[in-house]
Parts: C-alpha cells; sequence; structure tokens
C-alpha cells in the first residue's frame, strides 16, 4: 500500500476511533492553550515524533491509554473559565495538572467523546464560559455567515434544548 493509501485509510480509522482525525483535535489544543506541538507531546506524555506521526495519519492510533486520557482532559480543560478566557496562569496551571496526571485507566472509565449528542455538551460549556446577553451578540454577528452556529448561541443563551428549538422555529 502506497503512503497517501496509509495515511487515508489512518485518518478513516481516526474518525471511526475517535471521531474525528487526531490531527484536528490535537491542532485545536495548541491554539487554545498557546502551546508548540512539542510541549503538548510533553504534557501528553508522547514523544514528539510520535504526536506528529498520529497527527499526519502515519499512524492510526495513540496506543497508550494515558496519553489518550491526557488528551481528553485538556479537551475538557478548555472549557473551564480561566482557561477559556486565555489567562496565562490558568493555562500553565491546566497544562502542569494534566502533564503531573497519572490516570489509571480501565474499558469502563475510559472517556468517550460522543458524536451525536455534542450539543448537548457544548452548550452548557457555552454558558459557563459567556452570558446569555453575550453569546445573543455573538450569535447576531454570526447569523449572516453561519445561522446554524447562531442558532446554537442562541440555544446555549436561552437555555433551550434543541427539540424545543426545533419546535418554535
Amino acid at each position: 500500500m502506497q503512503e497517501r493509501e496509509v495515511v487515508q485509510r489512518n485518518l478513516a480509522l481516526q474518525r471511526q476511533w475517535y471521531g474525528e482525525p487526531l490531527g484536528d483535535r490535537v491542532r485545536r489544543l495548541v491554539v487554545a492553550y498557546r502551546t508548540s506541538q512539542a510541549q503538548l507531546a510533553e504534557v501528553l506524555g508522547i514523544s514528539a515524533p510520535m504526536l506528529s506521526q498520529v497527527m499526519s495519519g502515519r499512524r492510526a492510533k495513540i496506543g497508550n491509554p494515558s496519553v489518550l486520557a491526557r488528551l481528553v482532559m485538556l479537551e475538557r480543560k478548555v472549557f473551564t473559565s480561566g482557561v477559556a478566557a486565555g489567562e496565562s496562569e490558568a493555562v500553565q496551571q491546566a497544562l502542569e495538572d494534566v502533564r503531573d496526571s497519572r490516570p489509571a485507566l480501565g474499558r469502563d472509565s475510559m472517556p468517550v467523546r460522543q458524536v451525536g449528542n455534542s450539543e448537548e455538551v457544548v452548550r452548557p460549556a457555552l454558558r459557563q464560559v459567556a452570558q446569555p446577553h453575550e453569546l445573543e451578540w455573538a450569535a447576531d454577528l454570526l447569523d449572516s455567515y453561519h445561522p446554524a452556529l447562531a442558532g446554537l448561541l442562541r440555544r446555549a443563551a436561552s437555555g433551550e434544548t434543541r427539540a424545543e428549538g426545533s419546535r418554535s422555529a
């Protein structure tokens, strides 16, 4: 199999196993934590070359469940108020907490990203980092270019569920 085919197969496996390519998830963390890929690798407990291979699709999976658990921990900490606000002290503390963690994982304790009901996760997270009037303001700004995103922001602002929003539309 040619390298391009291997990469495409691995990216498809990542979508199946992790909900999306790991490169997308890691890039969001690099931006959110304003860190380098090499520094993020150190926090996760994986070598920088290994992280690069997983991100590019040259490797399909993260074999160490503790590394995957730390990745999920970082994703969740993005929504804490200090990290979401970009406070450097909070960002640094979150990175240190995750780096120093020693997650004990079994099949039943591994956090899984649930793509199907992601709005149920996003709405409360949005309400934690912004006031309803701020979410409404952001929705107004996005409405003409990204109406679906604007709708999500409005549902988060009102505390309404997707089913309720569908009935009132």
